[in-house]
């Protein structure tokens, strides 16, 4: 006798119905992070403005010269976001060595002479028509991109082996010494440091990961105690108002910029430690203009905007990880620490927590190549929010299909 297959109950269709219903109601992109992100750009643009009218009046007889420049370079970086986010992440996996591997070639030749651009006793830049590469801040992404993919096929090498998660140190290590050559100790640490945290991550012995830190730990403490320069600015780090006129300048001036804010800040556009007082004011020292003239209200909702996109790329990651993809989880966790890092190093130095580095706010301070840079990050971060929705949506399909099979 020919069976016949039973009809869905009630409580099945109205189950299957829900699942589809849920489906419809994801949203096809993480907005929370996208308008972070461009806020952090806005109010990137709005304070480089008014932080460089002043200097660009005296210098170039323009006082729109820098404002024109940075429009300009948003331009770029939203325009290189958007291509990066029409690339599949399949592409950034397979490619990712190839394409660090490429920038660390680059990096060689920003130090041949001729070819790379110095600015202030540092060689970090390559001329290319009306733009200046700089290929250090390329290389803090892609690094991030070729050891989450050295992760994924290592997985077991690095978790049981010392040798696992050395080999991938031995190119990062290149591409330090390629960046300390320009010199550029901030980028350095900053890349040394995300990388030490993906292998964290990525499951290494407690052990050897410990000795390896230390022995990397130990070796940027040398770079320190024997270059001359830097030992300098530590000791004015320490002290600023020992010497505020020379060493501890740069510091003295951000501290007073802080002090002059107090809570709430001297309003936009009145402060007066970007006329000529504060060096770099709309670059490294930025954060110092913002605590000026929006107080430390302003400054704390600088922190919370930085946090909670740190944290939203996290999320992202543990979604990844969540949903058996864990290039896309090292990725996007490597991006946290990345972004996180910089905007710390950054804070901390103008606050005088940390000692003087040239290091930019992302997402803020002049210069188009961290802007770029950041961009693509973010481009990255929505692709694989992309991409784990749409992995989302299929598993909930299939849970409302077998449930109405039941």
């Amino acid at each position: 006798m020919i069976g016949v297959a039973p009809k869905p109950t009630a409580a099945a269709a109205r189950s299957s119905r829900g699942a589809l219903r849920r489906r419809d109601r994801i949203q096809p992109m993480d907005f929370p992070l996208l308008i972070c992100a461009l806020g952090l750009l806005a109010f990137g643009f709005v304070m480089v403005s008014s932080a460089s009218m002043s200097i660009a009046e005296k210098c170039c007889n323009d006082p729109f010269y820098y404002i024109l420049r940075h429009g300009f370079a948003l331009g770029l970086a939203l325009t290189a976001g958007v291509l990066t986010y029409s690339v599949p992440l399949e592409t950034w996996e397979r490619s990712g060595t190839w394409i660090f591997l490429a920038f660390v070639l680059v990096l060689v030749l920003v130090l041949v002479p001729g070819i790379g651009r110095t600015v202030n006793g540092a060689t970090r830049w390559i001329p290319l028509g009306p733009l200046n590469i700089q290929p250090s801040e390329f290389i803090k992404l892609f690094a991030i991109v070729y050891v989450a993919g050295y992760l994924v096929r290592h997985a077991d090498s690095v978790a049981n082996h010392i040798s696992g998660f050395i080999r991938p140190m031995i190119l990062i290590g290149i591409a330090a010494a390629l960046i300390l050559m320009q010199p550029d100790f901030g980028t350095t640490s900053v890349m040394l440091a995300t990388v030490m945290g993906m292998l964290f991550l990525g499951g290494v012995s407690v052990l050897p990961f410990v000795l390896l830190l230390g022995v990397v730990g130990m070796g940027l403490v040398a770079l320190v105690i024997f270059s001359p320069y830097r030992w300098a600015r530590v000791t004015s780090f320490l002290d600023p108002w020992q010497d505020p006129f020379s060493s501890g300048y740069q510091l003295s001036q951000a501290l007073i910029a802080f002090g002059r804010g107090e809570w709430l800040g001297v309003g936009l556009g009145n402060g007066i430690q970007k006329q000529f007082f504060l060096p770099e004011a709309h670059t490294d020292f930025l954060a110092s203009v913002i605590g000026e003239e929006f107080g430390l209200v302003g400054v704390l909702a600088l922190i919370a905007a930085f946090v909670f996109l740190c944290w939203r790329a996290f999320q992202i990651g543990v979604r990844a990880e969540a949903l058996k993809k864990p290039f896309a989880a090292y990725v996007a966790q490597g991006i946290a620490l990345w972004l996180g890092l910089q905007a710390f190093v950054n804070l901390g130095v103008n606050v005088g927590l940390l000692p003087t580095k040239g290091l930019t706010l992302p997402f803020l301070s002049y210069g188009s190549n961290s802007l770029i840079v950041g961009c693509m990050a973010v481009a990255i971060l929505m692709r694989i929010d992309f991409t784990m929705r749409q992995l989302e949506i299929e598993a909930g399909a299939k849970r409302g299909l077998r449930w109405a099979r039941a």
